[in-house]
């Protein structure tokens, strides 16, 4: 039998169909144009499911599930997205709204536990035991499997490592808190720290590398300001890989997993980041003497690591 996996994101619902060994064998797409009524945007999601499904040669019959990926906080138990603000959801019934529309079960969990999961099953964390997948991006999402298992917590909101607090009153977050990771490792981080840097120093390549336009910063012109040798983007990126650093070497001293991946936006620099920040992180981890030592890791499915773990999802 085939599984579908449902990337529901705030720009785009990516669907793939998977076959026993996690491959995707039939994609289909459409922009998710949220906010809106949760009835327009599940006849969409149902219209990409069944172009997926076309597109890998199959019919609906030989799906055995369909799991969904959303941004926000679930319950799996009732079925429901129970609030996703990029979405202006607020307790829908997914479950049962896509049942009616598919007629195949249906499973939620949260976006970030499925790229874990995806990840753990057919990436990077592929035959690992006790796994973190950290995705640097809008914000910073995050994911821990264990024996192959998402770990929910008891309102199944675990894993949102993002929200743990790194510097006491510090910058604030949009989560309502001050001083979250996010509010300092996500790539939307990076960019106001970047665009601040500018406006104090107009001497700096970062200009040159934004085209002059301080609005057409990303995370990238900080890295390559740094890799040009400007003074600016060096501190800039020296400060960053320590906020990351400090968060990271929290959920290792909180979990101890064999393997950390960090993988989104930023994460494309691969070992030009975690490079330093392996060696940043024997600082900040407890067990800096033992043998046995957590392996940091790059994402290796990229987009698909939501798909894979969708798809994998039975309860």
């Amino acid at each position: 039998m085939h599984r579908i996996g449902v990337d529901l994101g705030g720009t785009n619902i990516s669907v793939g169909v998977t076959d026993e060994e996690w491959n995707i064998v039939g994609r289909g797409q459409r922009p998710t144009l949220a906010p809106r009524a949760a009835d327009e945007l599940f006849d969409d999601l149902a219209a990409a499911v069944h172009e997926a499904v076309a597109n890998a040669g199959l019919t609906m019959a030989d799906i055995a599930s369909v799991g969904i990926g959303t941004p926000g906080s679930v319950d799996k138990e009732k079925g429901s997205i129970e609030f996703a603000n990029n979405l202006g959801f607020h307790h829908v019934p997914a479950r049962a709204m896509l049942m009616d529309r598919l007629r195949c079960p249906v499973y939620l969990d949260n976006d970030a536990n499925c790229a874990a999961l995806g990840e753990a099953l057919a990436g990077c964390g592929k035959g690992v035991d006790s796994f973190v997948a950290v995705t640097l991006g809008t914000g910073v999402g995050s994911g821990i499997v264990i024996g192959g298992k998402i770990v929910n917590g008891v309102n199944d909101a675990a894993g949102e490592c993002g929200h743990m607090v790194i510097a006491m009153d510090g910058a604030p977050c949009n989560c309502g808190r001050n001083g979250c990771w996010e509010a300092y490792a996500s790539a939307t981080a990076l960019i106001a720290q970047t665009k601040a840097a500018m406006l104090l120093h107009p001497e700096s390549k970062c200009w040159e590398l934004a085209g002059g336009d301080i609005e057409a910063v990303n995370g990238r012109v900080a890295f390559d300001a740094w890799r040009a040798g400007d003074a600016v983007g060096t501190q800039l990126v020296e400060n960053y890989m320590h906020y990351l650093a400090v968060g990271l070497g929290n959920l290792i001293n909180a979990l101890q997993p064999d393997k950390i991946c960090v993988g989104g936006g930023i994460g494309h620099e691969r070992e030009n980041l975690l490079a330093p920040l392996r060696e940043l992180i024997k600082a900040e981890r407890y067990t800096r003497y033992a043998e046995k030592q957590t392996e940091l890791v790059s994402a290796t499915l990229g987009n698909d690591a939501g798909i894979v773990g969708a798809a994998a999802l039975t309860n």
